[in-house]
């Protein structure tokens, strides 16, 4: 059983757990598109107040996963093919950028840090642990835009990319997806690690795009996660 929102929410600020907390259950689906959402039974899930649910949910809204109908209430949004495609434009924009940046400029503990990374996402896979493979897939991406020293990158792109991460956690539970993700990471990071920004591009661009390759896939096994036509 995955842990409680009130559990995950331990050590962070009142306003970063409403969001945090919330912003992952929509996005493994813990909360189903479609559900209505009480400010009220969130914050008491959470245990904090009103307010910094009410805060986290008007940054979700401007993630678009969820919507804020006057008179009717806060819903988690459908899953939106055009939001999903916006989404991965603006991560592989930001992200392409960052990583040709990182292959110039690699250091020998950097490329360190990569490959442990590496050897935990193994693990993960070993241990048959979706939800540990999809932090330590995070940290990755996260550490490669670091290393171009445009931490921006990262920040702006976890912003967009909500509908994006939808996709690839609804695919995460599926263990050939997992291993196929870690072989694609091993490509980044050994072009990362040859200084080689042309392959590093090369292998980020085609990795980013398999999450919108699992789209058909995803909507034929959860068709009620989508926003109808």
């Amino acid at each position: 059983m995955r842990p409680s929102l009130r559990v995950r929410a331990f050590g962070t600020s009142a306003r970063d757990q409403a969001y945090v907390v919330l912003r992952a259950a929509i996005v493994g689906a813990e909360l189903e598109p479609g559900r209505r959402l009480s400010e009220n039974q969130l914050a008491e899930l959470i245990g904090v107040s009103r307010t910094p649910v009410r805060d986290a949910l008007a940054r979700l809204r401007d993630e678009r996963l969820v919507a804020i109908v006057p008179q009717l209430g806060t819903f988690v949004t459908y899953i939106d093919e055009d939001a999903v495609a916006d989404a991965h434009f603006v991560r592989e924009a930001l992200e392409i950028g960052a990583v040709k940046i990182a292959a110039e400029r690699i250091e020998a503990d950097q490329l360190r840090e990569l490959d442990d990374n590496l050897v935990a996402q193994e693990r993960a896979v070993a241990n048959d642990d979706a939800e540990l493979f999809a932090r330590l897939d995070d940290d990755l991406h996260h550490l490669l835009c670091d290393l171009s020293g445009r931490e921006v990158a990262w920040r702006l792109s976890e912003r967009t990319r909500g509908q994006l991460d939808r996709i690839r956690l609804l695919s995460l539970p599926e263990a050939g997806y997992r291993e196929q993700m870690l072989t694609e990471h091993r490509a980044v990071v050994a072009a990362v690690g040859a200084r080689d920004a042309p392959r590093a591009e090369r292998e980020l661009r085609h990795h980013l795009r398999m999450a919108l390759s699992q789209l058909p896939a995803i909507r034929e096994a959860h068709p009620e996660y989508f926003q109808e036509d």
